[in-house]
């Protein structure tokens, strides 16, 4: 019996787990973080938008967390692109982990999925979407009026017709909650 515990498996780590082996890209504005963003996902790196921990705030709301180990060839590739980050940091301990941009509330009958400083209110038996609220930006009004009343599945896109950090957080927001809502 000594022996079954020896070769017993061990449960895999969670991704993301273990933040030592990620590093975080800084750039100097949002665009390039959303260029940057789209350049590497179809590229087929795994990278993610988190929010930047308070020790290396730049002024961008917006910070990509990607594999360290591939640090070289992603630099490499955004060089190539014209968008060099500023700073490449390892996440080397809990200071510098970087912030989840995503809060979900389950009320219910309605889910809120929040991205940043935008929130977007659907309901879930419907998919129907009710309210769209935060940023500051001058697009949020115009997003929310083409979005309110239109189903997750119609509804256009907030990436394909906003323009501003505030757009692009809603899309983030927008793809969460079809992911909450999916059957």
């Amino acid at each position: 019996m000594v022996f079954g515990k020896l070769f017993k498996k061990r449960p895999a780590k969670r991704p993301g787990g273990d933040k030592a082996d990620r590093g975080l890209l800084v750039f100097e504005n949002t665009s390039e973080v959303i260029r940057a963003e789209k350049m590497l996902t179809a590229e087929g790196w795994h990278i993610k938008v988190m929010g930047p921990p308070p020790e290396i705030q730049r002024g961008c709301d917006l910070v990509l967390e990607f594999p360290l180990i591939e640090e070289l060839n992603i630099r490499r590739s955004l060089e190539d692109a014209g968008t060099a980050p500023l700073e490449v940091v390892p996440v080397t301990g809990p200071l510098l982990s970087p912030v989840d941009l995503f809060q979900v509330k389950d009320f219910g009958e309605h889910l809120m999925v929040r991205a940043a400083n935008m929130k977007i209110t659907v309901e879930k038996s419907t998919r129907t979407i009710v309210n769209i609220s935060g940023g500051g930006c001058p697009d949020v009004p115009y997003i929310a009026a083409r979005l309110i009343g239109h189903t997750l599945d119609d509804a256009p896109r907030p990436r394909d017709i906003g323009h501003t950090l505030c757009g692009y957080a809603l899309n983030l927001a927008f793809d969460k909650a079809v992911e909450q809502c999916s059957p």
